[in-house]
C-alpha cells in the first residue's frame, strides 16, 4: 500500500505532454503527482491516467501509484508523449476533478454501457498558456477537433489478467487503437461527449477515443477503459444468465429447443405440433414484452407465466386451424415468426448500427416490413414457406439453448430485440458484438441443422398432399355418414349428448340407496 514511484526521465524537448496510465483487472489504483494525493492531483481506478504538460527545460516526470487493497495488484504501466501540434485529451475539462482529464469514465448495467470524457484541446508549445476553450467556434479553436470511438473484444470466455494486460497496450497509442480496434463512430464538438453501448456481460471490451486535429493532421488517444459488463464474481460463471435469468432459463430453452429439433426435421409432417411450436414462441414473445412492460413481477415467475400463455396460444392456433382450416392464417402466424427471425438477424449485422435506426419510428417502421415480407413473399407457396420456417426457427432454438451453457454472440439476435422493446432509451445503443471461435461453430451447427431439418423435408414431402384435410369438414362428413348408414356400426351409437346424460344417471344410481324389495319370510299358515 505504500506509493511506488514512476519516473521517466531524458524527456525529449519537442514534446509537450506525456500521459501516464495504468491498468489494473478488477483492483482500484491510485495514481497521483504527490505522495500525499488530493482530489484534483490524482485518480482512482482500475483505468486511470494523469496528463503532464512539461515546463521548458524539463526532462524529468515523476508519479505515484499505489494500491487499495493490501495484497498485490497486477498491473500494467504506460507512458506516451506528445508534440506541440497534437491536440491534449481531456484539455477542456469542465465536469470532472482533475484539470487536465484524459480519463474516459464508464458505467454499466445489463442492457447497456455508457461511456463519457472530457473535452480535449489544442496543443501548444512548452511555456505557453493553454488556448482558451470557449474563444469561439471557428476553425482556430477547439471546436474544430474529431473524437473517433474505438471499441476492442477480448477474446472469449478469457478472464485472465495477463491477456488483459497484453491487449490493453494494443488500444493505448493512436496508430496501435487505430490497427487493432473497431472504429464505432465519429463526434464532432458539436456532439455530446458520452456513447452507449449494449451490454455483453462476461464479454472483455476495451474502449478508447482518438481525438484528430483535421488542420495539423494530429491525433492523440485518451486512456483506453475496459469493462466486462458484470462483478468479476457474477463474470466466473456463465454470464449470459445475468441477463435473462438461471435455472428457469435454463428449463426454459432446453424444453423449447427439444421441441424446436423435433420440429427442425419433422414440423410439416407433424402439421398440428408444428402449429404448437409456432404458436407458442408468437404468443410467448408478446405476452413476456407485457408482462415486463406492466408489472414488477420477479423473472421466474414471469417466465412461468409466458410458458403456459404461450402453451395456450399454440393450443389456440391449432384450435383456429382445426375449426376453419385456413392455411393462409396459420402461415401468416408462421410466416411472421421466421420473418422476426430474419428482420433481426438484418439488423443483428452493422447495418443495424447506422445512425437513421436510432430513431424508433424509423427502426420499427423497417422492422416490421423486413418481417412481413417473408409471408408476403411466399404466399403462393405456402408449404415451402412452413419447412423454411420450422427447419430455421426450430434450428435456432437449439442455439439459445445452447447459449444458456456457453458464451454465444448469436444468442443476441433475439436478445437484442427484445431489450429494445422492453428498455426505452436502448435505441441509442451500438449493437455490434465480437464473433469469434465459439460464435462460427455454432454458426456451423445452426446452418447444418437448418439446412438438413429443410432437405430432409423437402424430400420426404415431396410426393405428399401439400396440407392435412380440413379437419372440421372431415369431422363433420363422418358425422353425417354414420347417421345416414345404418350399415355402419356407428350408426347405431347414441348421440354424444345422450351418452353423456346416461352416464351421469348411472354414476347417481351408484350413490342411491336401495330400497326394500318386499316380504322376504314366508308366510305361516
Amino acid at each position: 500500500t505504500n506509493p511506488e514511484e514512476a519516473v521517466i526521465r531524458n524527456i525529449a524537448s519537442n514534446v509537450t505532454v506525456v500521459i501516464f496510465q495504468v491498468h489494473a483487472q478488477q483492483s482500484d489504483v491510485v495514481i497521483s503527482f504527490d505522495k500525499n494525493p488530493s482530489v484534483n492531483s490524482s485518480g482512482t481506478g482500475v483505468d486511470k491516467g494523469l496528463v503532464s504538460i512539461l515546463r521548458p527545460q524539463q526532462s524529468v516526470c515523476t508519479w505515484y501509484l499505489r494500491s487499495l487493497v493490501a495484497s498485490q495488484v497486477l498491473s500494467t504501466a504506460i507512458s506516451i508523449p506528445y508534440m506541440e501540434k497534437d491536440p491534449i485529451p481531456g484539455g477542456c475539462n469542465l465536469e470532472f476533478d482533475l484539470e487536465v482529464d484524459p480519463n474516459i469514465y464508464l458505467d454499466y448495467t445489463l442492457v447497456d454501457i455508457h461511456i463519457k470524457f472530457a473535452p480535449a484541446n489544442l496543443g501548444y508549445t512548452r511555456g505557453a498558456n493553454p488556448p482558451s476553450c470557449d474563444s469561439g467556434t471557428g476553425q482556430n479553436s477547439r471546436w474544430r477537433l474529431r473524437y473517433d470511438v474505438y471499441r476492442y473484444f477480448l477474446p472469449e470466455n478469457d478472464l485472465s489478467e495477463m491477456v488483459l494486460m497484453s491487449h490493453i497496450q494494443k488500444m493505448s497509442e493512436v496508430q496501435s487503437i487505430k490497427a487493432n480496434g473497431i472504429k464505432m463512430l465519429t463526434l464532432t464538438t458539436d456532439d455530446k461527449t458520452n456513447v452507449y453501448f449494449s451490454s455483453l456481460p462476461g464479454q472483455g471490451v476495451i474502449y478508447n477515443i482518438i481525438v484528430w486535429d483535421p488542420l495539423w493532421n494530429t491525433s492523440a488517444a485518451y486512456i483506453p477503459v475496459h469493462t466486462y459488463a458484470c462483478s468479476f464474481v457474477e463474470c466466473s460463471s456463465n454470464p449470459f444468465f445475468l441477463l435473462v435469468g438461471k435455472l428457469s432459463t435454463k428449463v426454459f430453452f432446453t424444453a423449447l429447443a427439444v421441441l424446436g429439433l423435433f420440429t427442425c426435421f419433422f414440423g410439416h409432417r407433424f402439421w398440428k405440433t408444428d402449429l404448437v411450436f409456432m404458436g407458442f414462441i408468437f404468443t410467448a414473445f408478446f405476452f413476456f414484452v407485457f408482462i415486463t412492460r406492466v408489472t414488477g413481477l420477479g423473472y421466474d415467475l414471469r417466465l412461468t407465466l409466458t410458458a403456459v400463455a404461450g402453451i395456450i396460444g399454440g393450443l389456440f392456433l391449432v384450435a383456429s386451424w382445426w375449426r376453419f382450416g385456413s392455411v393462409l392464417l396459420s402461415m401468416f402466424v408462421i410466416g411472421l415468426v421466421l420473418g422476426f427471425l430474419f428482420s433481426s438477424t438484418v439488423f443483428f449485422t452493422p447495418l443495424g448500427d447506422y445512425r437513421v435506426f436510432r430513431d424508433d419510428v424509423v427502426f420499427w417502421v423497417t422492422f416490421s416490413s423486413v418481417a412481413l415480407m417473408i409471408p408476403v413473399l411466399f404466399v403462393g407457396c405456402p408449404r415451402i414457406l412452413n419447412i423454411l420456417a420450422s427447419g430455421i426457427v426450430g434450428s435456432y432454438a437449439v442455439i439459445l439453448a445452447i447459449a444458456c451453457y456457453v458464451y454465444t454472440s448469436l444468442a443476441y439476435i433475439t436478445l437484442d430485440l427484445l431489450r429494445r422493446v422492453l428498455n426505452d432509451y436502448f435505441s441509442r445503443a451500438y449493437t455490434n458484438v465480437p464473433f469469434q471461435t465459439n460464435d462460427f461453430i455454432i454458426l456451423s451447427v445452426w446452418t447444418m441443422l437448418a439446412l438438413s431439418g429443410v432437405t430432409v423435408q423437402l424430400r420426404r414431402e415431396r410426393s405428399e398432399v401439400p396440407f392435412p384435410p380440413h379437419p372440421y369438414l372431415t369431422w363433420k362428413r363422418e358425422r353425417e355418414r354414420r347417421s345416414t348408414n345404418v350399415l355402419d356400426p356407428s350408426h347405431h351409437i347414441p348421440p354424444l349428448r345422450e351418452r353423456i346424460h346416461n352416464k351421469l344417471l348411472h354414476i347417481k344410481e351408484c350413490f342411491q340407496k336401495e330400497q326394500p324389495a318386499g316380504e322376504r319370510t314366508p308366510l305361516l299358515l
